[in-house]
Formats: structure tokens, C-alpha cells, sequence
């Protein structure tokens, strides 16, 4: 299996012990929390099992995008993109962003509809999305054996490096005091007079009286054992890196392709609309939540059985604090592409520009992506436990939106005036 070649953490800490708030998960949300939180002066000490963005952060395609969000998360995700602007010099490195503007591709009729339907429901954040015709997709895109009935285009949407910008985020936010510890798994949460007094790791205890669980495709397990019910699910995404090659600087969705420029000269690859879900004791456990969703989504949907509902079964729903966990088991998920799913959708992708048969694919990895019921992320305390709260179930859209996201936990932690209406990230609205 492949892993991304994700920048190295530039400023390791010790586990301290005491914080105001500790965040479990390395990921860009997590980073980009004990960034926005360091910033304000508070202390905080984030906790990764493996290393900063070594899952779905560092696997996702890049893309920073408002266009074709669910109207919930369309707050969050103009937000992001405004924090994003600013990135480089915010953490004073390079995460790559730019604006490069995205295109999805209608080949139908009935895309095209969906397209226009979502743009007329968009139209009241006043956002810069636009229908166009052949004739610009051909000077956006040129070289196409495709008829285009038209496409959807969002010239101010980019995109971002994944392997670079969690760690200038994180490396940023320890510039600024916050205590990142690497190898670092947080066993489970203790409380006092029912409210959260601390954390256990496998290094020891944090004091604190606030944590944030920015844990993606983990959450759930760790709620579980806190006796805290968070449906979510696992979707395996598929993706394939080439070498430098000259082609369209926008980045691309079609019914069955996607790709984007990458800053270094090549393209990340995917095929869209085939995402594989595996068939694991969550989804009997989740059936019931997700039931709506599956039947909405079922085309774009493709279910596995395999190896991992054995592999799931046998992870322990419930531990110890003073006993080795899942997390410390698996440091980094690092799930095996599906070779079917690249293989069509690089085939798609040629036979709609015929130019990138000349392109060499050099690597290709996997990633599992969190995704909740309704596909829109919780960003909310628990009512359940006072001072725990949770950043999860980003459904593939945490790495373009995660910047707000960590923006909008800080505000919660603090008390402060939220970047967005929370109401609609809410934990309750699953329950």
C-alpha cells in the first residue's frame, strides 16, 4: 500500500499535564482547531495516535470548494475559502493554495438539471457560481471528444496541497504554544461531578476541563465506549498521483472522472460518483440512520463485503483506560485502493480528453472518509457530557471546509460570537 508523503511536524512537545483544551486528532480539522485556539491564548495540547494528517487529510483530492455544497454547509465553506486566501501567510509556510476555479462537467441532461436546481437554491448566499455553455467549457477545457451540455463553474473555488497544509497548520499552531504530540493516543476522557476533568493517553493524563474530538473515521468507536451514540460510517475513496503534465489548470468533475492540477506539475485522479462502501458491523448498527441516505445516494454508492467486516468485528467496542486501545493497534489507516475503481475512471477520463493517454500515473492510495446520515458534519458540544465536543463526520468535505471548522470549535469553546450559524452542525439533529 501507498501513503501520501506528508510534510514532517517541525515542532514536537512533550505530553503536558495540563491544558485548557486537549483535541484528539491530528487531521486538518483538529490542526486547524488547536490553530485558531493557540491564537486566542489558550492553552491546548492536540493528540494524534499516528502522525499530522496521515489519513484522509493527507488522501482526499485537494479540492477547497463552496460549489455543490449542501446549502448547510455553504456558510462554513465560504468562510474556509476566505481563511484559505490567507493561509501561507497566516502559518508562514506553503499549504499550495490557489484559486483555480472548478467545473463540473454535464454530459446529460438531467446532471444539467440538478446543476441549475442547486444553483437556484444557492443563489441567496450570493456566491459566484454560473451556469456555461460549450463554448466556455471549451476555452476553460480544451481538447474534449465530449459534447458538454453545459457545466456548472465556480471560478473563485480552489484547491489546496493535502500533504502539505495540515502540518504548516499544525506547525503553525505549536509556533503559537499548542502542544502537538505525535504517537499520542487518547485512551478515553475523565470526569468530576459529571463534567469532563481530564483525559487518559497512552503517555499518561492531560488535566483539563475541555476536549474537542476531531477523530474522523474514529469517532464513533471512541464515543462508543464513552456510552455515546454517533452514527457514522466508512466510504473508501480511491485516488492515483501522476507525473508533471501539461493540461487545464481548473479542477474537474464529471458523471464518472475527476482531476485537479497539482502544484507540483501532475494530477490527482479519481473516478467521482464511486465511492465503495465495505459492509462492516457499523452499518447493521447505523442501518436504521443511514436507510434515507442510501436510497438518495444509491447510484453514486457501490456496496462491498470483505475482509474488514471481520477485521471490525474483532475490534473490542469497549476498553479500559488503563489498557492498550484500537488506536494504539492502528496508527494510520492506510486501506488499499480499489484498482477496478482507478483503472474506469482513468479509462473515463481519456476517453473524454484524449490528450492525458500521454500522462504516466506513478503512485496510487486509499482513504476512508467519515460521513454522517445526512452527509453535513457535527460541529457541537454534547449535551451528554459537559465539556466534550466533537468535530467529525466531515463526509469528505473536511479538508476544503476545515479551516472554518476549527474556526467555529474555537468559537464554541470560548464563548465567542460563532463565524457561522452552528445550529445546523448540531450533534442533537442526529439523535
Amino acid at each position: 500500500m501507498v501513503s501520501p508523503r506528508v510534510d514532517p511536524l517541525l515542532h514536537p512537545a512533550p505530553l503536558p499535564s495540563r491544558a485548557d483544551v486537549v483535541v484528539i486528532g491530528g487531521g486538518i480539522v483538529g490542526a486547524s482547531t488547536a490553530l485558531s485556539l493557540a491564537e486566542r491564548g489558550i492553552s491546548v495540547a492536540l493528540c494524534e495516535k499516528g502522525h499530522i494528517g496521515g489519513e484522509q487529510s493527507s488522501r482526499n483530492w485537494g479540492w477547497c470548494r463552496k460549489m455543490g455544497r449542501d446549502l448547510a454547509e455553504i456558510p462554513l465553506a465560504i468562510e474556509s475559502l476566505r481563511l484559505w486566501e490567507g493561509m501561507n501567510a497566516r502559518t508562514g509556510a506553503e499549504t499550495g493554495f490557489r484559486r483555480t476555479g472548478i467545473v463540473y462537467l454535464s454530459e446529460r441532461a438531467r446532471s444539467l438539471a440538478q446543476q441549475e436546481a442547486w444553483l437556484a437554491a444557492a443563489r441567496d448566499f450570493e456566491i459566484d457560481s454560473r451556469m456555461i455553455g460549450a463554448a466556455e467549457i471549451d476555452r476553460l477545457l480544451p481538447g474534449s471528444s465530449r459534447h458538454w451540455h453545459g457545466a456548472l463553474y465556480t471560478s473563485s473555488d480552489g484547491v489546496a496541497e493535502p500533504e502539505k497544509a495540515t502540518t504548516a497548520i499544525a506547525n503553525a499552531a505549536a509556533v503559537r504554544g499548542a502542544a502537538i504530540v505525535e504517537q499520542c493516543a487518547v485512551r478515553g476522557i475523565e470526569t468530576a461531578g459529571g463534567s469532563v476533568s481530564g483525559v487518559v493517553t497512552e503517555q499518561g493524563a492531560i488535566r483539563c476541563n475541555q476536549v474537542v474530538l476531531a477523530g474522523g473515521a474514529w469517532s464513533s468507536l471512541f464515543c462508543g465506549n464513552l456510552g455515546i451514540r454517533f452514527p457514522q460510517l466508512k466510504i473508501l475513496g480511491s485516488v492515483m498521483r501522476t507525473a508533471p503534465f501539461t493540461g487545464p489548470t481548473p479542477a474537474v468533475g464529471a458523471g464518472n472522472f475527476a482531476f485537479r492540477k497539482r502544484a507540483d506539475g501532475g494530477y490527482t485522479i479519481a473516478q467521482r460518483n464511486a465511492n465503495l462502501v465495505q459492509i462492516v458491523p457499523d452499518s447493521f448498527r447505523y442501518f436504521a440512520d443511514f436507510l434515507p441516505s442510501l436510497v438518495r445516494q444509491w447510484h453514486e454508492l457501490r456496496l462491498r463485503i470483505g475482509r474488514r467486516l471481520i477485521e471490525e468485528w474483532r475490534i473490542p467496542r469497549r476498553w479500559d483506560l488503563d489498557s492498550v486501545t484500537p488506536f494504539e493497534r492502528v496508527r494510520v489507516l492506510d486501506p488499499e485502493p480499489s484498482e477496478p475503481v482507478l483503472r474506469q475512471g482513468l479509462y473515463n477520463l481519456k476517453r473524454a480528453f484524449p490528450h492525458f493517454a500521454e500522462m504516466k500515473v506513478v503512485e496510487a492510495w486509499g482513504g476512508l472518509m467519515d460521513v454522517t446520515p445526512d452527509a453535513v458534519p457535527v460541529i457541537s458540544a454534547v449535551d451528554a457530557l459537559p465539556g466534550f465536543y466533537i468535530s467529525s463526520g466531515f463526509s469528505g468535505h473536511g479538508f476544503g471546509i476545515g479551516p472554518a471548522a476549527g474556526q467555529l470549535m474555537a468559537d464554541l469553546l470560548t464563548g465567542a460570537r460563532p463565524l457561522v450559524d452552528p445550529k445546523p452542525y448540531r450533534l442533537q439533529r442526529l439523535l
